[in-house]
């Protein structure tokens, strides 16, 4: 190995030559430090890859997600080619719908047929009804078997309610109308723990069939919330069955609550059941067409009441969904334990008083009324 060269001389002060060292000097101020820069440990965690996000099923829309299949919907959805069109049993402005068979099992079913080319905004809505269908499993909700996409044409496989919708009966019997009401909060509890508002009960959305079974229909207005909280306060939805603060957004201090909105139209269907007419009057019932007068009158008028002759449970009942401020409504879970609808499973000597006060008490809801107790909601 050849030797290195030999390390330069660099001159001192008073001339003579000293040569480089190759090592380090000493240093002068060992007391003196230079502070390091402080790193938060968490920063230099690797983030693991998120697993793929599952497909929406929202439909296909300029910079929008893709529609879902059909074999995503359900493995047991009957093909389109073995249903036969029986009757036309309904139509509307969400489109028309037909009892259908299914050849190969003689099993009835609804077909609803949404026809022609829609803008994005309402071809939008139509999924999301179809996957808030799809997504619900409850006995008090309307099942949904499937769904195809031809020719321009959406076509959703429905469960069949031989009996048709409520709208236009009168219930007078009150236990008899305890059963609907207690069937129709079931479902509206599983809707709303699932955080699904339907912002359209009425009485054209309720359905029953020949063994009086009452489910919940028509999710073309519903809506998921998501996890932001979104105040859902579009204006869609049947204004005759709205509640006030949603009619008016200056009422409630501008804040609207989907949840309370359907307990309001909920309240207001079963009172329409009892007295056999619109509880605003026959003037301003949803064929008069006098909306402004409508409005007017669920906005700044008294709510409606079951009228004297109803019994002291009843009238509790729908003073407690009929409340001008929306956070004195109950909910669907409270309004279960009602005795109107429990005091035909178990009757309870119990003293009904006006619809409890409920307050924010500790993070949480406090309800008080003479039949509930103080609890907090589910």
């Amino acid at each position: 190995m050849r030797p290195g060269p030999l390390p330069m001389a660099r001159p001192s002060q008073n001339g003579q030559h000293i040569p480089k060292s190759t090592h380090t000097h000493t240093r002068r101020r060992p007391d003196l430090t230079l502070p390091l820069p402080q790193r938060d440990l968490r920063s230099l965690a690797v983030p693991l890859p998120l697993p793929p996000p599952s497909a929406p099923s929202s439909f296909s829309v300029p910079g929008g997600p893709k529609p879902p299949t059909a074999t995503s919907a359900s493995a047991q959805t009957p093909a389109l080619s073995d249903l036969e069109r029986v009757r036309r049993i309904g139509s509307g402005s969400g489109g028309t719908v037909w009892m259908v068979r299914h050849r190969p099992t003689d099993r009835i079913y609804a077909l609803k047929v949404i026809c022609g080319n829609h803008e994005d905004a309402v071809r939008r809505q139509i999924w999301r009804e179809i996957e808030i269908l799809r997504t619900a499993d409850n006995p008090y909700v309307v099942q949904c078997h499937g769904f195809y996409d031809r020719a321009g044409e959406i076509e959703i496989l429905l469960e069949y309610m031989d009996g048709g919708s409520l709208d236009g009966r009168r219930i007078a019997s009150e236990p008899v109308l305890a059963d609907i009401a207690r069937q129709v909060l079931s479902g509206l509890a599983y809707l709303h723990r699932s955080r699904i508002v339907h912002r359209d009960i009425k009485p054209s959305n309720l359905l029953i069939n020949a063994s009086r079974q009452v489910k919940i229909a028509d999710f073309g207005v519903g809506r998921i919330l998501p996890r932001t909280m979104d105040p859902c306060n579009s204006s869609v939805g049947t204004i005759a069955y709205m509640s006030p603060e949603r009619i008016n957004t200056d009422l409630n201090e501008g804040v609207y609550n989907a949840y309370s909105g359907d307990i309001w139209s909920f309240g207001l269907s079963m009172l329409e059941f009892y007295l056999g007419r619109f509880p605003f009057g026959e003037r301003l019932g949803r064929q008069a067409g006098d909306w402004a007068s409508l409005m007017c009158a669920i906005c700044y008028s008294k709510p409606p009441e079951a009228p004297p002759t109803a019994s002291p449970e009843f009238r509790s009942f729908i003073a407690c969904c009929l409340q001008m401020e929306p956070q004195r409504r109950l909910s669907a879970a409270e309004l279960l334990r009602h005795p109107f609808i429990t005091r035909t499973q178990a009757p309870a000597a119990i003293t009904v008083s006006a619809c409890g006060v409920r307050t924010r008490k500790d993070g949480g809801w406090a309800v008080e009324s003479a039949f509930l107790g103080n609890k907090s909601p589910p």
